[in-house]
């Protein structure tokens, strides 16, 4: 399992950073923030959170409107760059999927909300939420809150946060996807889950990638240390978690997965992560699977 990913409420600390060359939906975005919206987007309002510059972004439908909404969470951004390997970050390439996912959703006449636009981090951290090797414990708890509570005030009818794996053997890849199961909703996440797990590996395979298929997850299931008693005591991933009081006050309220295409400690696998045309296919994948679930097949 991936050992530099935030899931519970962990992070990494900073390693060799990719380039940043994704292009934003936002006109006149550079590295590490934004200048002006696009006219077709909108930060979004959420009550009680401080969020940072153009995040949680909504980004109108492009063709005929579906009148639902899909919110797409690149991982990581700003001071969390998450896990590195292969010359690949993973902050950047779930932002370039993540990207490239709304441009297609909404080209299908999805509303999509980016939790993060740039390089940056979804809440407006104060200084002490950083320290000098990057993200501390209590701006990843931010950083998740945020993230929930934009999911939440964008009325989204589905979450899903793109992520990628790491792990200490090169030889270990694969794709997964991870769902809640304990949630009123749980059988609606376990469906969502394996039809983005299979449409994800498909795409893959289309293109001549062959990706192990390591399958759905429950989240308490996934793995990853806490880097709190407090994160450990929860035992499951924020994001798609139950409701656990001054831990998780405001769950997020829609069916949700996070989502682990690649690990970019596998090299085989990280060049398909720093290529444009393997972020096309995780993004067509994403998009399927997202689409047969909210068309109910």
């Amino acid at each position: 399992m991936g050992v530099a990913i935030v899931k519970l409420e962990a992070a990494s600390g900073r390693g060799p950073v990719a380039g940043r060359g994704s292009a934003s939906l936002l006109a006149g975005v550079g590295q590490g923030g934004a200048k002006s919206p696009a006219p077709d987007s909108e930060q979004v309002a959420v009550p009680g959170t401080a969020l940072a510059a153009h995040a949680c972004t909504a980004f109108a439908p492009l063709g005929p409107d579906r009148g639902q909404t899909v919110y797409v969470d690149p991982g990581h951004g700003g001071p969390d760059p998450g896990a590195g390997a292969n010359s690949v970050q993973e902050e950047t390439a779930t932002l370039a999927v993540g990207q490239e996912l709304a441009k297609r959703l909404r080209a299908d006449g999805y509303r999509v909300v980016l939790s993060r636009v740039g390089d940056s981090s979804v809440a407006a951290l104060p200084a002490s939420a950083i320290g000098d090797s990057g993200i501390t414990i209590t701006g990843v708890h931010l950083e998740n809150q945020a993230r929930m509570a934009c999911a939440n005030a964008a009325a989204a009818d589905v979450l899903v946060a793109i992520h990628f794996n790491a792990f200490e053997d090169p030889s270990v890849g694969g794709a997964e996807t991870i769902y809640d199961d304990v949630r009123p909703f749980a059988d609606r996440n376990l469906k969502l889950a394996k039809l983005v797990q299979a449409s994800v590996v498909a795409s893959f395979s289309a293109k001549g990638w062959q990706v192990p298929d390591r399958g759905v997850q429950t989240d308490a299931a996934a793995g990853t240390p806490a880097l709190s008693g407090a994160g450990q005591a929860y035992g499951r991933l924020m994001e798609l978690g139950p409701a656990q009081q001054g831990f998780v006050d405001h769950p997020s309220q829609m069916p949700g997965v996070v989502v682990e295409p690649l690990f970019l400690t596998r090299p085989a696998e990280a060049a398909v992560a720093a290529d444009p045309t393997g972020q096309a296919a995780m993004a067509e994948g994403l998009r399927q699977g997202i689409e047969k679930f909210l068309s109910g097949a």
